[in-house]
C-alpha cells in the first residue's frame, strides 16, 4: 500500500505564510477578537493592582501628590503663570491626562515583551496587546477626572458645557499614547534597551508638554514646532474645559491632531511590517 493512498483520508494541511510588504489591517479579525481584548484589558487591570494595599486609590494619589509638589516648586517658588486659574487646579487639569498618557505609553511599550508567553503560544492580532494597555488606563483616567471635578468645586468654579468635550480630548490622549506605544512595543521585542529608554522618554516628554507651565510662555516662532507634540493639544484642551476665560485650542489642536494621525499611520505600517518576526525574536 503506497503512502499516497494511506494519506488520502487525512485532512489537507494548511500552511500559513506571512504576508510580504504592507499587510493591511483586517478589521473583521479585530471584531472577532473583541472578547480577547476584553480579557486582556481585565488582565491589565488585575496585574496593575495585584498585591497593592491601596489598589485603585493610586489613580487619585498619583496626580494629587504631583499637584502638591508642582504647586510648591513651580507655583510658589518659581511663580510660573497659571492662565488665571489657581495653580493647583492649573496643574491638576494637566496632570490628569498626562498621568494617563505616561502610564499607558509605558505599559503599551512593554506589552509584547511582558506577555511574551502568550505571544509565542497562540496566534491573535498582536495589536491587541498595546491596545489593551491603552484601554485599561482609561479606568484610572475616569477616577482622576472625578478628582478634578471635586477640586473644581473646591475652588468655586462651576462646571460648564465645555466638559462635554472630555470624551474627544480623552480620545486624543489615548491615540497620542497608542501611536508611539506601538512603535516602542515593536522595537522593544528586538532591542531590549527600549525598556530603559521609555522612562527617560516619558520624563523628557513631560518637560516639552505644558504641564507645569502655560503654553503661552512658548515663543511665537517656536509654537508650530511645539504644537506638533500631540499632548500639548490635549493639555491645553483639558485646561480650556475647566477655565471660563481660556480661549479655544483652535489651530493648536488641529496641528496636534494632525501630528498624531501621521505618527499613528506610520506606526501601524511599521508594526505590521515587523510583527511576523515577533514570535521568533521574543
Amino acid at each position: 500500500m503506497d503512502s499516497s493512498a494511506a494519506h488520502r483520508g487525512a485532512s489537507p494541511a494548511i500552511v500559513i505564510h506571512p504576508p510580504r510588504g504592507w499587510a493591511a489591517l483586517d478589521l473583521r479579525e479585530f471584531v472577532g477578537a473583541h472578547e480577547l481584548l476584553y480579557f486582556l484589558v481585565l488582565r491589565n487591570l488585575k496585574l496593575r493592582y495585584k498585591q497593592t494595599a491601596l489598589g485603585a486609590v493610586w489613580a487619585v494619589l498619583q496626580p494629587l501628590l504631583s499637584m502638591v509638589v508642582f504647586t510648591a516648586v513651580f507655583g510658589r517658588l518659581a511663580r510660573l503663570g497659571s492662565d488665571g486659574l489657581p495653580y493647583p487646579l492649573f496643574a491638576l487639569a494637566a496632570l490628569v491626562p498626562w498621568t494617563y498618557f505616561a502610564n499607558a505609553l509605558t505599559v503599551a511599550g512593554n506589552s509584547l515583551v511582558d506577555q511574551q508567553q502568550l505571544l509565542t503560544k497562540v496566534y491573535f492580532p498582536r495589536l491587541l496587546l498595546p491596545l489593551a494597555a491603552i484601554i485599561a488606563g482609561l479606568v484610572d483616567l475616569t477616577i482622576a477626572f472625578v478628582l478634578l471635578l471635586i477640586v473644581l468645586a473646591w475652588y468655586g468654579i462651576e462646571p460648564s458645557f465645555r466638559l462635554l468635550a472630555a470624551p474627544a480630548f480623552t480620545l486624543l490622549a489615548a491615540v497620542s499614547a497608542f501611536a508611539p506605544g506601538i512603535w516602542l512595543a515593536a522595537l522593544n521585542v528586538r532591542y531590549r534597551d527600549v525598556r530603559y529608554v521609555i522612562p527617560f522618554l516619558v520624563q523628557i516628554w513631560l518637560f516639552v508638554t505644558p504641564v507645569v507651565y502655560s503654553s503661552q510662555l512658548v515663543p511665537q516662532q517656536w509654537r508650530f514646532l511645539y504644537r506638533l507634540n500631540p499632548m500639548a493639544g490635549v493639555v491645553d484642551g483639558w485646561r480650556w474645559m475647566i477655565s471660563p476665560a481660556a480661549p479655544a485650542p483652535g489651530a493648536a489642536l488641529l496641528i496636534s491632531s494632525g501630528a498624531v494621525v501621521v505618527l499613528l499611520t506610520v506606526g501601524l505600517y511599521f508594526f505590521r511590517r515587523v510583527e511576523r518576526s515577533f514570535a521568533d525574536v521574543v
